[in-house]
């Protein structure tokens, strides 16, 4: 485990100097105390969440810094190589959360905080303490989330239903591949239910055989219906595109999470997967869900009361007043703020609120590196997917990562499907 930290980053000398950040002009002094949130949002997509910040800090009288970044793991990873992590981290893997606790780099929430830990975004670590003893704790808070297990299209347009196009974009940076790995889990989740789901995501199903296998064999047909190859162009396609894949004008059907609402207006509307693609069961109301969690890896009071203050109902109030109308973000208590609603955001809503099993991202709570494994095999497999040969190799090395995975007690997490959170 790692030494304690201090508990601010005091500036001693000289004046802090942070664009787009949250510090009152003038020098700082031995009272002033600034602590740094790390997290994934940059490009404009912070300013709601920086605005949001300011408010808290007028009622808190504490100081924030917001460090935006795509490369969130890679950044964290090399603030905790030097000692000098954030205090506060916003991260959407929970698999890689249940590493950092695991190492004793996320603190577990104290009693005031372990509340707003609710499931299937926060679940409870098992974990050995310094006396051997194995005990639980919640280590994280959902801030945001979004609804997956969605296709989003125009519903006036006669070829979205009568000669359907998907629209496939997988470029992400790092973490290029991830919408693929969403398609996967998401088929598996309608076709075989929460059950088999959730015991393939914490490490106890195959991958190179059964539902799994029958996962990618169903992805396959979609991507290849009528001779086509959907998936030729997505490896430098960016999962968003320039600004919404359906408004390229080149497909008519978007599997994609509720954030991508921001790039359209009323006219584009989600409706389930299982209602949209051909050949699943009777619509089971079983949801993919993702999420922005923050985690505590400096500890102290004033980082504990800005982990409650994100929870807090005045906090949503402010972020989604800040946002634009189809940005505003989603809360776990399944509202989107106060006023009125985009049509899309409005849908999703409606989604969420008539779901009977709500089930974490897969790929987002397994260990990084079988993460990282999984979304190259998916940029691989789309070279190509009428190659059985490829899909075979590919299945059976991520079976053998998910054998090593699972011998080293690398699955932390054991429980990602529930129900519904109270409102």
């Amino acid at each position: 485990m790692r030494t304690t930290r201090p508990l601010f980053r005091v500036a001693l000398a000289g004046c802090l100097l942070v664009v787009a950040a949250l510090v009152s002009t003038g020098c700082s002094t031995e009272q002033d105390r600034t602590l740094v949130v790390l997290g994934p949002w940059t490009d404009g997509e912070e300013q709601p969440f920086v605005d949001t910040l300011k408010k808290i800090s007028e009622r808190t009288g504490d100081t924030y810094v917001y460090e935006g970044t795509r490369s969130l793991r890679e950044t964290l990873v090399s603030q905790l190589r030097t000692d000098t992590p954030p205090d506060v981290a916003i991260l959407n893997g929970q698999g890689e959360l249940a590493e950092y606790a695991r190492d004793g780099d996320a603190r577990p929430l104290p009693e005031g905080v372990a509340g707003a830990a609710i499931g299937p975004w926060s679940p409870r670590i098992t974990l050995r303490d310094e006396d051997g003893e194995q005990r639980q704790h919640s280590y994280w808070v959902p801030v945001r989330v979004d609804l997956k297990s969605i296709v989003w299209s125009r519903p006036d347009d006669g070829d979205a239903a009568g000669n359907p196009t998907w629209c496939l974009g997988m470029a992400s940076g790092a973490t290029s591949g991830w919408p693929g790995t969403d398609w996967i889990e998401d088929l598996l989740l309608q076709r075989y239910g929460p059950a088999v789901y959730e015991r393939w995501a914490t490490g106890d199903l195959e991958w190179d055989d059964g539902p799994v296998k029958e996962a990618w064999r169903s992805w396959r047909t979609l991507l290849t219906a009528g001779g086509g190859n959907a998936g030729k162009d997505a490896l430098a396609t960016s999962f968003q595109g320039r600004d919404g894949l359906l408004n390229s004008g080149d497909c008519t059907l978007e599997h994609q999470g509720s954030f991508i609402r921001r790039h359209y207006g009323d006219d584009v509307l989600p409706a389930p997967t299982s209602a949209v693609v051909p050949g699943l069961p009777t619509p089971q109301k079983a949801y993919e869900v993702s999420g922005d969690m923050a985690a505590v890896f400096t500890p102290s009071d004033a980082a504990w009361t800005l982990m409650s203050q994100l929870t807090s109902r005045e906090t949503r109030d402010d972020w989604a007043a800040a946002a634009k109308p189809a940005e505003r973000p989603i809360f776990p208590d399944r509202t989107a703020g106060p006023g009125a609603l985009t049509a899309g955001t409005a849908k999703v809503l409606e989604l969420f609120r008539e779901a009977d099993e709500l089930c974490f991202d897969a790929s987002d709570a397994m260990p990084s590196t079988l993460r990282g494994a999984f979304q190259r095999a998916v940029l691989e497999f789309l070279q190509n997917p009428r190659d059985d040969k490829l899909l075979d190799g590919l299945l059976r090395q991520l079976e053998a990562e998910r054998r090593l995975q699972q011998e080293a007690g690398a699955f932390a997490i054991d429980h990602l499907c529930g129900g519904l959170p109270d409102g």
